[in-house]
């Protein structure tokens, strides 16, 4: 759908001073953020309007290169990106800002919650588990990053401790082990309803792990 539009917000001097994309009543919003006021209607400028969002896009970039930007010393703009989607070639102080707002950010309870909630019970694609297996294929984890990840797991809960299953689902977990056995191969055990290869026995072993 073409809904989009871009627009400039100009100065008193009918300059302009932020070049946006948006939909709706974007534009007029008292605020965008603190950084960016809305002027008074009547110094609104719509540029471009029945857009599709790739195209507002195109042309939101296309108005901020023609006008540049203050903080490259390109030109009159307060915007501290290129536009588009995304937050294309962000100045320092943008990332520093970004950067200051993020390290101070707390993350509620509830929300952490909502956190977990929301990933329960999702199965991650084949291709996803395929693509992330060969970016860690052959990577080893610092002694730092091991303690990161040990400290961060301090105090959580496991996301399926406590929740009993239903008893349909336990019946269909216990048919679908029906028939299936041990077997080994010395070193490594694992169920099937037939060996797995010629070098497995049938059986199960414990192997004691050493330090």
């Amino acid at each position: 759908m073409k809904e989009y539009y871009t627009y400039a917000y100009l100065r008193e001097d009918g300059t302009p001073y932020y070049i946006g994309k948006g939909k709706g009543k974007r534009a007029y919003w008292r605020k965008i953020n603190d950084r960016v006021p809305a002027p008074e209607k009547s110094r609104i400028l719509i540029l471009k309007s029945n857009l599709n969002e790739e195209e507002s896009f195109k042309h939101e970039i296309y108005m901020i290169s023609i006008f540049g930007r203050k903080d490259l010393g390109t030109g009159i703009l307060i915007n501290l990106t290129d536009g588009g989607e995304g937050r294309a070639n962000m100045s320092m102080e943008c990332r520093e800002k970004i950067r200051k707002m993020n390290l101070n950010k707390e993350v509620s309870e509830i929300t952490r919650k909502r956190m977990g909630d929301s990933r329960r019970g999702k199965k991650q694609s084949k291709e996803w588990v395929e693509k992330r297996t060969q970016k860690l294929i052959g990577k080893t984890r610092t002694d730092e990053q091991k303690e990161k990840i040990s400290k961060s797991h301090i105090g959580q809960t496991p996301w399926n401790k406590g929740i009993s299953h239903k008893e349909e689902s336990k019946q269909k977990m216990s048919n679908s082990k029906k028939g299936m056995v041990w077997w080994n191969d010395g070193s490594i055990c694992k169920m099937s309803n037939e060996s797995p290869g010629p070098e497995w026995n049938r059986g199960r072993i414990y192997v004691r792990k050493t330090k």
